[in-house]
């Protein structure tokens, strides 16, 4: 499998960076993360606006501009030519004199990776989340910083979990790697608004539901679950996968709801229509 390494294109795994960088010295650097299905990325333009306006925060300038990065990972795709795929793109800190100080060019990395599907049987059952107090440094920014989630995962597998979702003084923000909703009994479909990461799965799901729902985004209550008829989380790899349980409160009848499986129906077919 070929990557895309600073102005080349070489096998993953003679990608190297050298220990100088802030990536590896601080975890400073910006990622992000797009599927491919029948070799088309999807909804391509909206992650590259997330993606530069990450690296537009941390102070990092790209070494190409959106259309010759776009003709980039269209031709790692050609070259791969693996169908269905994630593409990576991350842009480092650069290489630092004195390991703090951004003083060089970052470093570009675009790699490939395979996806694993959601199967049919989680989707219908849904899965557990557990809470955990925490709120992630500068939010707006898809940083490579992942320090809480990865630190998590004992405690996630202990508590027979798929995901963890973050609160501060009780106000729901995002899970780890993924935005969240909820849905109340009388069909009003409620997303956090501030201190998250706009994900692109989410905008879309927004979209989508402010067509025949009333949406509201705005702060949610952790308490709120208690009353919820569905909660469902979205993201690129996961689309939309239904929450049966937050810690100990089951959601609903505990398994995928009406509202759920409509907007998941809706998104696989604007997938279809956009490639």
């Amino acid at each position: 499998m070929l990557a895309y390494f600073n102005h080349q294109f070489i096998e993953v795994e003679k990608v190297a960076l050298p220990i100088t960088d802030l990536s590896i010295q601080r975890g400073y650097g910006v990622f992000d993360f797009l599927r491919t299905v029948h070799l088309k990325p999807l909804f391509i333009d909206d992650y590259f606006n997330r993606f530069f306006n990450s690296a537009k925060s941390l102070q990092l300038n790209p070494p190409h501009d959106k259309a010759a990065l776009k003709a980039i990972i269209f031709e790692l795709i050609n070259k791969n030519n693996v169908p269905d795929y994630g593409i990576k793109i991350i842009l480092t800190g650069g290489c630092s004199t004195d390991g703090y100080t951004l003083n060089a060019a970052p470093n570009l990395i675009i790699t490939q990776q395979q996806i694993q599907p959601i199967s049919q049987a989680i989707f219908d059952s849904g899965v557990k989340v557990i809470t955990q107090q925490h709120q992630r440094e500068l939010p707006h920014i898809k940083s490579i910083n992942y320090l809480m989630g990865v630190y998590l995962q004992q405690k996630i597998k202990e508590q027979q979990a798929s995901e963890v979702l973050y609160y501060k003084d009780s106000i729901v923000t995002e899970l780890s790697r993924a935005n969240i909703f909820m849905v109340t009994y009388d069909n009003k479909i409620v997303t956090p608004s501030t201190n998250i990461l706009h994900g692109i799965t989410r905008k879309k799901v927004l979209k989508l539901a402010n067509k025949n729902y009333t949406v509201e985004e705005r702060e949610l209550d952790i308490i709120e679950f208690e009353n919820a008829a569905e909660v469902f989380m979205t993201s690129t790899t996961k689309r939309i996968l239904p929450i049966n349980q937050v810690d100990d409160i089951i959601i609903g009848e505990g398994k995928a709801g009406p509202i759920t499986t409509l907007l998941f129906e809706q998104l696989i077919k604007l997938e279809k229509q956009t490639i």
